[in-house]
């Protein structure tokens, strides 16, 4: 099968949430001993994991984070107050659980897997998971990124990773990334996709100066003046504008709607990853749970046109993947809830006190 069918069979895959089990737990919900909508997002939570897994009350046992490593050619123009050396040495400490994602991973129990799609450099420590396209992309100021096939096998290889943590265990698995000069990319990539300006998607990333912050925009609007990215394509302009490190994630978003997973979205590239996933197919938006509200202007655009709100701000901006495992753990609270709270019934109350206003909070 080549690599362009492969994609299509995986968005193929790809089903709608489970109706039923989400009318269950909606029932359920309204029999617990709490007022109407009284737990928030933990009861909406509950009612789309119950579509994702088909099961109204549940729990998950395995958690998984995917870090998706690469280079960006565009560094060349001096879009990043890090070298690009960064990249390499971030993936080895990530691996090393060094970084404050892979900190928060192992705290909260999620195995980590730090996959190697376009990194500039070679690795000699096995824990490095190497599926490598190419030595990072080209410069995206100069002309594509990479060509259409790369990008088709970077999508798929980050599939192929998601496909592997979920046959290991993972019930959930969280994504992101580690690749100096992504920022920018993820810009363009946004910028292509919404139609929005530059200026409007595009932040400081890892702390620029005005004048870094000045070429940055540079960067971006001269990659798509250069390149003319299809909005209707999302391939095109992930291989015109985007990075390895995007494409792979765009294609463990998939996989896990495919294998029916909740996929949580980190900050802005994770965003903007799962925004080229929705936008390849449309039913994969449901199994997307963001975690933390990013800072960069660009991840407010990208959760508008998810139509996501962010679970908690905590005026993060690290990336790797950092907010996943936090939110991981509201998912276990929700399912928690779900399962183990007690009904009216239950616990000996009659609620006939809450037919007044029973409807007032309708949980989604």
């Amino acid at each position: 099968m080549s690599d362009e069918l492969g994609l299509s069979a995986l968005i193929g895959g790809v089903e709608p949430l489970d109706k039923a089990a989400m009318d269950a737990a909606r029932r359920r919900q309204a029999e617990l001993a709490k007022p109407p909508g009284s737990l928030g997002r933990l009861e909406e939570l509950s009612i789309q994991l119950a579509g994702i897994t088909g099961k109204p009350v549940s729990s998950i046992e395995g958690r998984a984070l995917l870090v998706f490593c690469a280079d960006n050619g565009v560094v060349e123009e001096g879009v990043s107050v890090a070298p690009q050396s960064v990249t390499a040495a971030q993936t080895l400490n990530l691996v090393r659980h060094r970084t404050g994602a892979s900190v928060l991973a192992r705290r909260f129990g999620a195995e980590l897997y730090v996959c190697d799609v376009g990194v500039n450099a070679r690795f000699q420590d096995s824990r490095v998971i190497s599926r490598k396209i190419a030595y990072g992309t080209k410069n995206i100021t100069r002309g594509p990124a990479m060509d259409r096939a790369d990008a088709v096998r970077a999508v798929l290889a980050g599939a192929d990773t998601a496909a592997e943590a979920i046959a290991n265990g993972a019930g959930v698995v969280g994504i992101g990334e580690m690749g100096i000069g992504n920022t920018a990319t993820s810009s363009a990539v946004l910028a292509a996709l919404t139609g929005k300006s530059a200026q409007a998607v595009t932040g400081r990333g890892g702390g620029l100066t005005d004048e870094g912050y000045s070429r940055k925009l540079v960067a971006v609007e001269k990659a798509l003046s250069v390149n003319t990215p299809d909005p209707a394509d999302p391939i095109d302009v992930l291989s015109k504008v985007g990075g390895f490190d995007i494409c792979a994630m765009t294609g463990a978003y998939l996989m896990a709607a495919s294998r029916r997973v909740p996929a949580v979205i980190d900050g802005l590239i994770s965003a903007v990853a799962a925004l080229c996933a929705v936008r390849l197919c449309p039913e994969a938006a449901a199994y997307l749970i963001p975690s933390h509200a990013s800072t960069e202007p660009g991840y407010r655009a990208a959760m508008d046109e998810l139509g996501l709100e962010p679970l908690f701000d905590l005026h993060m901006r690290l990336g790797e993947g950092s907010g996943c495992p936090i939110a991981m753990m509201m998912l276990d609270a929700a399912l928690a809830v779900m399962r183990d709270m007690a009904t009216f019934e239950e616990a000996g109350i009659d609620d006939k006190y809450l037919e007044p206003v029973r409807g007032m909070e309708a949980v989604k």
